[in-house]
């Protein structure tokens, strides 16, 4: 097992008001982690600063021993939300603009998942639902072969049952020595994936826990979590 990822000190504010402080966080190859907190917490930004959309953040963050965006943009697949694309654009369209972009696009992975997504190549993404659009993205995040996958609450607008399809095929879906950190709200139907737990609390990482450290000590992930701002909701 080796070290991915290494955030050391980093902080960001955006228009004055502060996002991230002092947020340090390491996570090896092979895992699959949550991130949780409540929103707002800074779940999102720190994704977008792992995968280099985000910018001006001071602190170091490395995966794979690569400090600079360029390079740690090739080594990640991260959860667009595909609004760069005009709403004609159609399904097909997509995937060849990332067939062009990504040189570790896997289009014969993409097939499978389309298939097992239900999704037409030939709709346009004004014809998408909230769902369909979800699973699209899900869809194209997975086949690029990365060594990190950035999942910013992937299945919001997806159905029970479809969620539960997709959540049981994920650990299908990555090489074994890739990881993947996952914000989410369904807490309960993606704890028996988790490896590790990551929790965002007053702009920084309030407990990193491994999940069978957390089972030993609680009824569940969701308790735990649910745990922390147990005090809060008293006062």
């Amino acid at each position: 097992m080796t070290e991915l990822l290494t955030i050391s000190n980093l902080s960001y504010k955006k228009n004055q008001k502060q996002i991230l402080h002092d947020v340090n966080l390491q996570l090896d190859s092979g895992k699959i982690v949550a991130l949780l907190g409540e929103n707002g917490a800074g779940k999102t930004t720190l994704m977008r600063i792992i995968a280099g959309v985000a910018k001006n953040y001071k602190g170091q963050v490395s995966l794979e021993g690569e400090e600079k965006e360029v390079q740690r943009k090739a080594k990640l697949s991260f959860t667009d939300n595909l609004t760069g694309f005009s709403d004609s654009t159609k399904i097909k369209d997509v995937v060849e603009f990332y067939i062009n972009i990504f040189t570790d696009f896997d289009e014969n992975q993409f097939e499978e998942l389309r298939k097992f997504m239900k999704l037409d190549p030939e709709m346009k993404l004004s014809q998408l639902s909230r769902g369909m659009k979800e699973k699209l993205i899900i869809a194209l995040t997975f086949s690029r072969k990365a060594d990190l996958y950035l999942l910013d609450e992937p299945f919001s607008g997806i159905d029970a049952m479809a969620r539960k399809r997709i959540i049981n095929s994920i650990i299908l879906w990555k090489e074994d020595q890739a990881t993947i950190l996952i914000s989410d709200h369904f807490v309960n139907e993606i704890s028996a994936l988790l490896d590790e737990v990551v929790v965002v609390k007053d702009h920084t990482i309030l407990e990193h826990k491994t999940a069978d450290e957390i089972r030993e000590g609680h009824e569940s992930i969701e308790e735990y979590y649910e745990g922390l701002y147990a005090d809060e909701e008293d006062e």
